[in-house]
């Protein structure tokens, strides 16, 4: 994995030096000029990507933009609610693909307790940060757990849970194979890692647990992984596939 951990702040060097240590990379106090890298900053922790001639930035804030603006309506998430079901209790579900947390977030709001899983970790790094920042504000984060590693692996140390969800990375058109934003950025970070798409294999295997109902996020076209569909949930570019 070819990343470096950026720092020219005296106060955040032991913060730098733990995540060079995490990522098993170089810790360094000058910008890469090739190599993509996360800068600890004033602001948090910045994934850059610097492999194309235009760098793009990741950095994760959940009390800003559009995830602050779905926080705080998310008694409108409709189509989420409905994959949910009715739950007059709190629940304890597994996001066995954390990606950038927003999904999770919204179950959080909603009352339930979450165990995250993300592979990536330098997404975990980046997720990880930003909970920390935003922790005072958004007090159901005292209810996820982030766990970084295989899903299938980590599923086997807990107990029971209600209900699995899945939101594996969306197969690219050929239209949008050069998309902007953090999908993109993501799908690079999951390059350098070596990490690959692994919806198939998470699918089967948590099909053939025990648990009481899988959500499978999918995009509003696509093909149906399995048949026996007890039911669906769908919007305008999005469906969840609900298995029971």
């Amino acid at each position: 994995m070819t990343i470096k951990v950026y720092n020219i702040l005296k106060k955040n060097f032991k913060k730098a030096k733990e995540l060079s240590l995490f990522l098993d990379c170089d810790l360094v106090s000058k910008k890469p000029s090739f190599d993509s890298y996360i800068e600890v900053s004033k602001e948090g922790l910045i994934f850059v990507s610097n492999t194309n001639k235009t760098k793009k930035y990741l950095h994760i804030d959940f009390t800003k933009g559009s995830m602050a603006w779905r926080l705080s309506r998310f008694e409108h998430e409709t189509l989420l609610k409905k994959a949910l079901g009715r739950n007059k209790d709190q629940i304890k579900i597994f996001d066995a693909t954390a990606g950038l947390l927003q999904d999770s977030l919204v179950f959080l709001s909603l009352g339930h307790r979450v165990v995250a899983c993300e592979q990536s970790k330098i997404l975990y790094s980046l997720l990880t940060d930003a909970c920390e920042r935003a922790r005072s504000k958004i007090k159901t984060l005292k209810n996820l757990t982030l766990i970084n590693g295989e899903a299938s692996e980590v599923f086997k140390t807990f107990a029971d849970f209600t209900v699995i969800y899945l939101d594996p990375m969306y197969p690219d058109k050929k239209k949008s194979a050069l998309r902007s934003g953090s999908i993109s950025i993501i799908k690079e970070i999951l390059l350098l890692e070596n990490i690959k798409d692994q919806g198939n294999h998470l699918f089967n295997f948590f099909k053939k647990t025990r648990s009481r109902k899988i959500i499978l996020k999918r995009p509003i076209k696509s093909e149906k992984l399995c048949n026996n569909i007890n039911y669906q949930v769908a919007g305008k570019s999005t469906r969840f596939d609900i298995y029971i």
